[in-house]
């Protein structure tokens, strides 16, 4: 399916690629009177560049600065495809990418043709929060201060016109995922951090445009998760074997419910932080167990 590339404010365009499942993500840019700040790149080398194509069907400018909002492959893999573009993100952002580097086919998802990518991480990073400019409109770009999705999660937020690029801290229409993160983290960031902020109009990470309603819904499932968790804590069940007999109800419908073991796996150390940390690979595995195979992508 083609990405549906949508002017959400003036000169502000988001690029949203259906469906928004694995490592099929949303990107952004604003165009200026000499330059373009892109927020986000794909995963592989064709997204990528089907991304600049459609930036250059808009303006012939280039993108001189290139935002990630956090570090997993689907926002960054492209980032060396993204031209001369200054590449900036949060330290956790760049240490994170630099040290994972390109997972390629792992036997956890569908084969992908991901092209020639290299890894390219932020060459410009900062602690808690940035001003950039397009022209004389601000972008602040903002570390949430904790795990959540991971733990170099950034929001880039155009307060003139009211638009709210989430990352990976929000999914429209798909299952959160917090491995890499927190659960009751992603619950603390979504209600202190990003509920305040007076947006008309969110670019999740994944899945459609949407409204702050989105907080609320996702917020809930993440409470779903902690108090299961309490639950198979005190069974004595491993996040595999509870996430089997889990009824995930009105959740059960968004893209990718198996992420449920994953998000399980975090919970239980979130509401255990003695406990060894997770063994993200022995999370994924499980998921796989889950979903019985490859987890489906169409990246």
């Amino acid at each position: 399916m083609r990405a549906e590339l949508t002017e959400v404010a003036e000169h502000v365009y988001a690029y949203v690629q259906p469906d928004g499942s694995w490592y099929v993500n949303n990107a952004g840019f604003v165009v200026g009177r000499s330059s373009v700040v892109a927020i986000d790149a794909s995963s592989t080398q064709r997204r990528t560049q089907a991304l600049r194509d459609r930036i250059a069907a808009v303006t012939p400018l280039r993108v001189s600065v290139l935002v990630n909002t956090h570090s997993h492959g689907d926002h960054t893999y492209g980032n060396s495809f993204m031209g001369a573009a200054t590449i900036v993100g949060h330290e956790r952002c760049r240490e994170e990418l630099s040290g994972t580097g390109l997972l390629g086919d792992t036997g956890v998802w569908d084969p992908v043709e991901w092209g020639a990518l290299r890894v390219a991480p932020p060459t410009i990073t900062f602690r808690d929060r940035l001003r950039l400019w397009s022209d004389d409109r601000p972008i602040e770009v903002i570390h949430v201060g904790g795990p959540a999705h991971t733990t170099g999660d950034s929001l880039v937020w155009l307060p003139e016109q009211r638009v709210l690029f989430c990352g990976d801290l929000l999914f429209s229409g798909g299952t959160p995922f917090v491995l890499t993160g927190s659960v009751a983290g992603a619950i603390d960031v979504l209600t202190r951090v990003v509920a305040p902020i007076p947006a008309e109009v969110i670019v999740a990470g994944h899945g459609p445009l949407c409204g702050v309603g989105l907080i609320e819904e996702q917020v809930g499932y993440l409470r779903f998760v902690l108090d299961t968790a309490r639950a198979g804590l005190d069974a004595g069940l491993t996040p595999l074997a509870l996430a089997r007999r889990t009824d995930l109800g009105r959740y059960a419908s968004w893209l990718d419910p198996e992420r449920i073991v994953g998000n399980l796996h975090r919970a239980y150390h979130d509401l255990d932080p003695a406990a060894a940390d997770v063994d993200v690979w022995a999370a994924l595995r499980d998921m796989v167990a889950f979903n019985g195979g490859p987890l489906t992508c169409h990246a």
